[in-house]
Order: structure tokens, then sequence, then C-alpha cells
């Protein structure tokens, strides 16, 4: 919990900016609509940790997000009938693209950054090729309860992101988080140590993966449908965790950390919003933070050479 420290603070500063510009927002209402927004993000930031803690990335999320809900309107096209098989096969995609993704990596040794672009650009031009440009069809009432409705006072994207939340959580604590960490750190000794370094990482894809149907249908029922739909949710996500001080090199980082990075992110985006700020700057705001997160954890860093993923030949 230390570690998420530093950006609850942030947080809190900006949430406490956000009420005094908008007095509404301290509102059960309005903080409840705000947790909606940030619910796809949060969870999409949860499952980019996973990958970036075992020191790969995962471009691929965001054209995932579109192609999901696209592929939603077109095969329920209004059929409440369809709704659920839709969000079982939603749900099967996304662990299929993160299951690509992470047997590349890892089997191939195909570095994660150019397996995920490419997942990017396949996923991209196929939704524009089946589409031509324009999404046709339309999601149910029953899929958009997802991203609208709730239980109660509760909507059911805040339970839903609560339980991502709660799940992330103890798998970090588990043995799975620590191999992951190890794996992070330093891939070679890990390896040494019995750890199996692919397996790991692989199941890291997938929960990404996962990650990202679960904020598709989020997203596809607030939002509705559009070829943008996870447009630039990929740098998002990593702007988010980077923002909770999780190492890009892997390693070092919690998840309640990269899940709160996501809420400053959503909060400065509101704030600035609220001030008539925003559009094109909000990529120039993530482009400075990650800049600035990397240059500072490189001057925290002590500067000294560490053996990392294949320095076979590091000590004498």
């Amino acid at each position: 919990m230390k570690q998420a420290l530093p950006i609850l603070v942030v947080l809190t500063v900006l949430m406490i900016a956000i009420a005094v510009t908008n007095p509404y927002f301290l509102e059960p209402a309005g903080f409840l609509a705000f947790l909606k927004r940030a619910a796809p993000l949060v969870i999409l930031a949860a499952g980019q940790y996973f990958v970036i803690v075992s020191g790969e990335f995962d471009l691929s999320v965001g054209s995932l997000v579109t192609a999901e809900v696209v592929i939603a309107a077109r095969l329920i096209d209004g059929d409440e009938s369809a709704t659920w098989p839709v969000l079982a096969l939603l749900i099967v995609l996304g662990l299929f693209v993160g299951l690509v993704n992470g047997v590349v990596t890892t089997k191939l040794r195909v570095p994660s950054f150019i397996v995920t672009l490419g997942m990017l650009l396949i996923l991209s031009g196929a939704v524009f090729l089946w589409t031509g440009g324009a999404p046709r069809g339309a999601l149910s009432e029953g899929f958009r309860t997802f991203g609208r409705g709730g239980l109660g006072p509760l909507p059911w994207s805040v339970l839903i992101l609560l339980a991502a939340g709660a799940a992330a959580i103890w798998l970090m604590r588990a043995d799975f988080g620590k191999t992951l960490i190890a794996t992070g750190d330093n891939e070679r000794a890990a390896a040494l140590s019995g750890v199996r370094v692919d397996r790991a990482k692989i199941f890291a894809f997938l929960l990404s993966g996962l990650a990202a149907a679960v904020a598709a249908i989020l997203l596809g029922g607030f939002a509705g449908v559009s070829a943008q739909a996870g447009q630039g949710l990929e740098f998002s996500a990593i702007t988010a965790v980077v923002l909770g001080g999780v190492a890009l090199g892997g390693g070092r980082g919690s998840v309640p950390a990269a899940m709160a990075g996501a809420f400053t992110l959503e909060a400065l985006f509101t704030l600035l919003n609220l001030y008539g700020i925003s559009g094109p700057l909000e990529s120039t705001v993530q482009g400075v933070i990650i800049i600035a997160a990397v240059a500072a954890g490189a001057i925290r860093l002590p500067r000294t050479f560490t053996p990392r993923r294949g320095d076979a030949h590091a000590a004498p």
C-alpha cells in the first residue's frame, strides 16, 4: 500500500480541485458517474499492469476494445436473445488475443512491443475491412445495462470494477504475483530458480486480454457503438500504470497503485474538461507523464549494471 501512497495523494488533490470547480461532484450521483466513466480505463490498467510488471508491453488492448464493441453490435443487432452468447464470445475473443500475444512473445521470442503492435494493426484493419469505417448493427438493452444500469444505487460498472480490483489484488498477493514480479525483475535469475517464466508471461497476457474484453463490454454499454471506441486506450492504460509508479522495465510496482493511476488520469482529464481544456491536449499530457515517470524512475535507480533478460555473459 505504501507504493500507492504518492499517487493517492495526487488523486486526492485532483478530486478536491474537481469538487471546488463542480460541487455536484460531491453528491453520490456525481461521484458514481465519475466511477462509471473511469471503470473501463481502471480495468484496462489492471490488465496492463500484469504485462508491464512482467517486463513486457501490450499495445493491442485499444484496438481489441474497438473490435469487440463493433463485433458485438454486428452480431446482436438489437436481438436480446443474442446478448449472453455474444458476451461469452467477447470474453473468449479477449482471451484468445491475449493467448496469441503471449505465445508469440514467449515461444517465438518476438519482442512484445512488436507482437502487440502487429496485433493492433491486424485488429484495426479487420474492423475497418468489416465495417468500411461505419459500424453496423445495434447493441441490445441487455448489453447496454452493463454500462448504464445497476443493482440498486450502484451501477453495474462500479460493481464489476470492485470485483476486478479485488481479483487483481488477490492474484498479486498469491504465488503468481511473486512469480510475475520476479520474472520482470530478472528473467534469467527467475528461470534459474525454477520459475516457469513463459507460463507466467502468457498468463499475464491472458489477463490483459480478459481485461480488454470486460472494458469493451462496459464501454459499449456506456457509450454505444463506434469505430473509435477504444482508440488510444492502450496509451491511456500504459500512462495510468506508469503514473502509478510501476517500472516500465518490469519487476516493480503494485496493482492498487496502477489502478489509482487510472483514476488519477481520469480525474485529470475531468478537471481539464471542466476548464475547457481537453481534446488533443490529453495526448500531450499522457506523453509528458510517460517521459517524466520514466526519467524519474531512472534517477531513483542506482546507476549500476544489473543482469537482465538475455544477459548470459553478465557475470564472469
